[in-house]
């Protein structure tokens, strides 16, 4: 009876292990966005873990994962004969051992380079192509393509055919009406997971946000470098129709509360707790380590 009552208490200890596995799939963690009682905060490392290797990379992502971040936030452009790259600039010569634009080199030309790590010496790394990090990135973290507009169907047609339209945000042009974005790529699938920047301070950021209401897989992107505004008092009433983003990374984008003055300046109740309390569920940082682990002492981050 006793080997029977610990064969039970194992299997008993191995579902409850495979379901919080499952809970925390990247599917799991984007379709809890949207879920307004959440208190769940998911973390995003900007152009991945840049601090400790080359931003956008592989390297990065892997860095991302072991690390525990939700999200790895990327950039797109196109080369010359029509690949999508995870590249910032619009050049290669801040991140790489190359010059040029990118639009002007093939993909036989932007694998002979190296990237660049954050202090700008050359590293081992070279320059994947989109299909290559959702090949690594799947069912291991989200992603956010932030700077990719520009090539959204494409983007969208690379997310089906990899199976990863569950684990990817699909940001759209900035502080512009879903009926404006909808003119020029038709309908928006259900399925697709969208994210809009928008500039708190523009008089209509109210009306860009209201439009989004019937896509429901919609996450707001709120910037702002002042948070006086009278706008953010409904700050946190967003959380009842869309996931909501603030990016810590810089002063203006937060209203002061930063990344820097988290950490450098032990200010992480005002800069991160604050964010928290606007009931932001998605904080994008370049800290994120110092981040997750403040997330985690206030029981906010598994």
């Amino acid at each position: 009876m006793i080997k029977i009552n610990s064969l039970l208490v194992q299997l008993s200890l191995s579902v409850i292990c495979l379901s919080g596995f499952a809970q925390s799939s990247p599917t799991e963690k984007l379709n809890e966005v949207f879920n307004p009682k959440s208190n769940t905060v998911l973390v995003t490392a900007h152009r991945g873990d840049w601090r400790n290797t080359s931003e956008n990379s592989i390297q990065a992502l892997k860095n991302c994962v072991s690390m525990g971040v939700d999200i790895m936030e990327l950039d797109l452009k196109k080369t010359k004969d029509g690949h999508l790259v995870i590249m910032h600039d619009v050049t290669v010569d801040r991140t790489t051992t190359g010059k040029g634009n990118v639009s002007d080199l093939t993909l036989a030309e932007i694998r002979s380079l190296y990237l660049r790590s954050g202090t700008g010496h050359k590293s081992a790394h070279r320059i994947p192509t989109f299909d290559e990090i959702l090949a690594e990135s799947k069912k291991k973290i989200i992603i956010d393509v932030d700077k990719g507009y520009d090539y959204f169907p494409e983007v969208i047609k690379a997310l089906r055919a990899t199976g990863t339209v569950a684990e990817v945000i699909v940001n759209v042009a900035g502080s512009t009406p879903l009926s404006d974005i909808e003119k020029e790529q038709g309908p928006i699938a259900e399925d697709i997971t969208i994210m809009v920047v928008v500039n708190m301070k523009r008089p209509d950021a109210a009306q860009i946000i209201e439009s989004y209401k019937k896509h429901k897989r919609t996450i707001i992107q709120a910037n702002f470098d002042d948070d006086s505004l009278p706008v953010l008092k409904n700050l946190s009433s967003y959380r009842e129709s869309y996931g909501l983003w603030i990016n810590s990374l810089w002063p203006e984008q937060s209203g002061n509360h930063d990344d820097d003055r988290a950490v450098e300046q032990g200010m992480k109740d005002e800069t991160w707790g604050w964010l928290v309390k606007q009931r932001a569920n998605m904080i994008q940082t370049d800290r994120p380590k110092e981040l997750i682990q403040y997330l985690q002492d206030k029981k906010l981050h598994p």
